[in-house]
């Protein structure tokens, strides 16, 4: 596509940047990262009204040119670098229409850097029912640059921002808002001698945030710093003067230009809504019974069509093995590709249910006061308000709630959440706590009504919330950075969700788990089905030969006879050696080689750990008849030993391991893909490992 001109929005956050993203580009957009940054980079294409065709690049919302974090302080090396690939030819500074002199700070920093820019009004609509008049003509003729009002949530005035890109002048038009060159007037001119710039403002910000701009070489901080030094600047008494002096220089500007009629209206509905849903009592019960209700639809409303998938797949897999030619591309397609796919493909229905929820909260304007009510609580352990969402979903699966984790702009606090998250027990391990309990715990109750086996199952998961929040607080102190973890939440109006904002964030989340997440499973299920269908040597061969006769024997049950020689195949596979070469490592909590294949098989997905000892265990129907396998897993004796397998101890420790470990590569490929590289995943799964270890460990010893 030949570009004519890129163009980038510029905002406070909810100001409705996103959504007129979204209007401007519909599907025509992709999201990619900033080079040797990790935060996520929305592109996307319009065509103006003259017909030219405009790269619309989304950046991170922000309150000022000074960052607060590492998403903010893309903002200003985008707009300071030229020779960035995301340099715009043209800013539009979105601004809500109904809180116009705090969104106009940003706009009277960004106007100074000297880049050609358009003032989009946004959500006129609401600001004219709250009373709110803008003198558009005015604002205009004192700002010296084109002002358009919009709606974005409504199309209005959308056109109409179109045609003014389109008349944009390349060299930019708006009057100076505050000469800045009085705050540090010498360290400024040295800067601009330096670094061959004629802007006092952009000299300015270099001297205050040069360590975040990547494309000054080394050389260049070195010296940059010993003109900071030598001139003595302050930086933060500085950003403070030129606040005061930007406010003063805005309350002239707008004087006559925005007059307000409606606060007292603004503040009757808002304030009493307000002093019920953040109320110190009823906030929280409010918050918890909508958490009940997505608990719950994520889990009910999900079960038809992730059942719906399976069968799919499923079936796909037999008609495949029923009139595709046997052999080894046949079973690498179908064992392998399609049942990764499957894998990929049945997290959907989760994944677009709690962000359908998830939309529909921030829509509203309701998730900023859970993350404005819980963030005092969630601050004392290393974590943030906006990771409660995130957490509570991950009780139905880690992948969609890390994912989630990206509406908490505090880079420490972000990534402490996603390392956590996985902690919380989801839906995958029910059915192995499940399995576990009805073996170890028997089927009894307390004073008639209390199940000993549900009380067992309350315990895992209420050990997964207190291991998450112990594990935050210990990452809290171990995490530098020198982001400084500030909470800034702007309330805003409540509204009617955009059902069609919705529809298309569940297809986007949907969409990118699909293909970010899917490359890596598929390629680990490839490898998972090579090592169980292979093994070293004739030792397959040797198998067949040894059941060959009782293949040929009408009179016997083959079907029994092929799982048995399944069940060898599998402890001679490359899987199975590997069980049997890590049973010394894992009989010290209880387990053994038998054992040790489901935890490597159940990387996978844990829930496949069942299926893997269905398997092993030769038990008839696979893992639909849970009753068979509970049977011979309980009659299961340790040929070491001459003990049960399952014992109490040897319980407790698996469900402990499978609570602690990440037993999970789709969770691992979002953390990679969330993260933007092998660090953090792989520290995520070296402590989640040693956790379950010792636990399971300390576990068995105490209890054998």
């Amino acid at each position: 596509m030949g570009l004519d001109i890129k163009v980038a929005l510029v905002g406070n956050p909810n100001t409705g940047k996103s959504t007129l993203f979204n209007r401007l580009t519909g599907l025509n957009q992709k999201i990619g990262n900033f080079p040797g940054i990790t935060v996520d980079k929305k592109t996307g294409f319009t065509k103006l009204s003259d017909g030219k065709d405009a790269e619309i690049i989304d950046l991170p919302g922000t309150y000022s040119l000074y960052p607060k974090s590492k998403d903010e302080s893309i903002v200003f090396q985008v707009l300071a670098d030229q020779g960035n690939s995301s340099h715009p030819d043209v800013i539009v500074l979105v601004t809500d229409a109904s809180n116009l002199k705090r969104n106009m700070l940003l706009y009277s920093q960004v106007a100074d850097l000297g880049i050609p820019m358009i003032l989009a009004l946004n959500m006129i609509d609401l600001a004219a029912k709250g009373g709110i008049e803008i003198d558009v003509d005015k604002l205009a003729a004192k700002l010296g640059i084109q002002v358009v009002s919009i709606s974005a949530r409504n199309n209005i005035g959308i056109d109409k921002l179109k045609q003014a890109v389109t008349n944009t002048n390349k060299i930019a038009t708006q009057f100076q808002e505050v000469d800045v060159n009085f705050l540090a007037p010498e360290a400024i001119n040295a800067i601009k001698q330096h670094i061959n710039t004629d802007n006092d403002y952009y000299a300015l910000q270099v001297l205050h945030q040069h360590e975040h701009l990547t494309f000054f070489t080394e050389k260049d901080q070195v010296e940059i710093e010993e003109i900071e030094q030598s001139h003595q600047f302050e930086s933060a008494k500085i950003q403070a003067a030129e606040t005061i002096a930007r406010y003063k220089h805005l309350s002239t500007v707008l004087s006559d230009v925005v007059t307000d009629q409606g606060t007292a209206k603004k503040f009757s509905f808002s304030d009493r809504l307000d002093a019920i849903l953040t109320h110190k009592v009823w906030g929280f019960a409010i918050f918890l019974l909508i958490l009940f209700v997505i608990f719950n639809a994520i889990f009910a409303w999900s079960s038809y069509p992730m059942e719906w998938i399976e069968g799919t797949f499923g079936w796909i897999t037999s008609m495949g093995h029923e009139h595709l030619p046997a052999g080894m591309l046949t079973d690498l397609v179908l064992d392998g590709v399609v049942a990764g796919l499957g894998g990929i493909f049945v997290f959907i229905p989760q994944i677009a249910i709690l962000f359908a929820f998830i939309s529909i909260l921030e829509d509203t304007g309701y998730m900023s006061r859970v993350t404005f009510m819980m963030d005092k609580i969630m601050s004392k352990v290393g974590l943030n308000g906006k990771s409660v969402v995130p957490m509570i979903g991950g009780l139905a699966c880690a992948v969609p709630s890390i994912m989630a984790a990206r509406n908490i702009e505090n880079w420490k606090d972000r990534m402490i959440t996603i390392m956590v998250t996985p902690l919380i027990s989801c839906s995958a391990r029910l059915p192995v706590y499940i399995l576990l309990i009805s073996i170890i715990i028997p089927a009894k109750t307390i004073w008639g009504i209390i199940s000993l086996q549900g009380l067992a199952l309350m315990v895992m998961y209420l050990v997964s919330f207190v291991a998450a929040v112990v594990v935050a607080w210990v990452m809290k102190l171990i995490i530098k950075t020198k982001e400084k973890s500030y909470f800034i939440m702007e309330l805003p109006i409540y509204r009617m969700p955009r059902w069609k904002n919705v529809l298309f964030t569940m297809y986007e989340k949907s969409k990118t788990f699909v293909l970010e997440a899917g490359k890596v499973i598929i390629a680990i299920s490839i490898i998972l089905w090579v090592l169980a269908s292979f093994g070293p040597g004739n030792r397959f061969d040797n198998i067949d030969q040894k059941y060959s006769a009782a293949l040929a024997d009408t009179t016997k049950n083959t079907d029994h006879i092929k799982t048995l020689v399944a069940t060898e195949k599998l402890e001679n596979s490359y899987v199975g050696i590997l069980g049997h070469f890590i049973e010394p490592a894992i009989r010290p909590l209880g387990y053994d080689w038998k054992i040790g294949i489901g935890l490597i098989t159940s990387f996978a997905a844990r829930e496949a750990f069942v299926g893997t000892m269905a398997t092993i265990y030769s038990v008839d129907g696979g893992d639909e008849d849970s009753v068979t396998i509970r049977q011979r897993m309980e009659a299961s004796v340790n040929s070491k030993t001459g003990l049960p397998v399952y014992t109490f101890a040897t319980g407790i420790s698996l469900m402990l391991f499978y609570a602690f470990a990440m037993q999970c590569m789709s969770t691992v490929a979002i953390v990679y893909r969330e993260t933007k590289g092998w660090k953090w995943p792989v520290i995520q799964l070296a402590y989640m490992t040693a956790m379950a270890y010792v636990a399971a460990l300390i576990a068995y010893q105490l209890l054998k």
